[in-house]
């Protein structure tokens, strides 16, 4: 199978996305692994394919595998240069964009100077839906893990997330700690961790360790649950500028009931085409 691609980023968090409406797309998980090898392949955090929507209130179907061959629910990342790259493969001309995902529709805004806007859907924070086990909903929630006791918020934003709040986000174990998370049995489905500084009601840094990927230099998904979380603690406003290794995201939401929106950049590195 010879496969058109475009590699793509938001802030760092790289992407091949992959058009699977002009071209015929056949993907395994071997086959994910394969082109999202930064040595033999390609090289990714995620693989994301745009396919004809199923739902024909929607503009289009997305769908996301991370670097180990999973397919999971939510990129918001991923999102955003979802909506740059339909419009430069001319797929769309729309500025406002409606994709399907496992984890429902997602509205995407094109803006000026490569900024695409997401409504990333209001937050889940009941525990059986996220998933988590706990016996009754909460701000956060004492984890033990190896020995010992951790503070998080459990967030799902279509996918996942445990929030931990630091001191100083450069000093924190995100390796060490993150993978021990990422497979807590309290998280069924896995979680991605995320370490979050408060440096002021406006403003905060974030580091994320993604579930089958490892720390990224960027998460969407992530800072919309890190912004959810430290609104539901009382730390921040409704708006908030979260600084990720890869840069700087604008996360806005009211508070509980109302939807969060992303807002960030986008960057098209290359084309290219790869025979599997």
């Amino acid at each position: 199978m010879r496969l058109k691609f475009t590699k793509m980023h938001g802030l760092g968090n790289d992407f091949v996305m992959v058009d699977g409406i002009t071209q015929r797309v056949k993907l395994s998980p071997e086959k994910v692994r394969q082109i999202a090898d930064r040595h033999t392949g390609i090289g990714c955090d995620q693989l994301l394919l745009v396919e004809a929507p199923r739902n024909p209130d929607v503009d289009f179907r997305y769908r996301i595998y991370n670097a180990d061959g999973s397919e999971v629910e939510n990129c918001g990342n991923g999102a955003r240069c979802f909506a740059r790259f339909v419009r430069d493969r001319r797929l769309t001309s729309k500025e406002q964009i409606l994709v399907e995902t496992a984890a429902g529709i997602l509205e995407l805004k094109v803006r000026e100077k490569d900024q695409v806007s997401v409504d990333m859907g209001e937050p889940v924070l009941e525990p059986a839906k996220i998933p988590f086990q706990a016996d009754i909903q909460a701000e956060t929630y004492p984890l033990d893990v190896e020995g010992e006791t951790y503070t998080v918020g459990a967030v799902s934003m279509g996918n996942p997330h445990a929030v931990l709040l630091v001191d100083d986000v450069t000093k924190a174990p995100v390796e060490t700690l993150g993978a021990a998370i990422e497979c807590h049995p309290r998280f069924p489905a896995r979680v991605n961790v995320g370490f979050l500084q408060i440096e002021a009601r406006g403003k905060a840094r974030l580091r994320v360790f993604e579930r089958g990927v490892g720390e990224t230099r960027a998460c969407g998904t992530g800072a919309c649950a890190a912004m959810v979380s430290a609104r539901l603690r009382g730390l921040v406003d409704e708006e908030l500028q979260i600084t990720l290794p890869g840069g700087t995201l604008t996360i806005h939401w009211p508070g509980p009931g109302e939807p969060v929106t992303m807002t960030g950049p986008t960057a098209a590195v290359y084309h290219g085409q790869i025979v599997l």
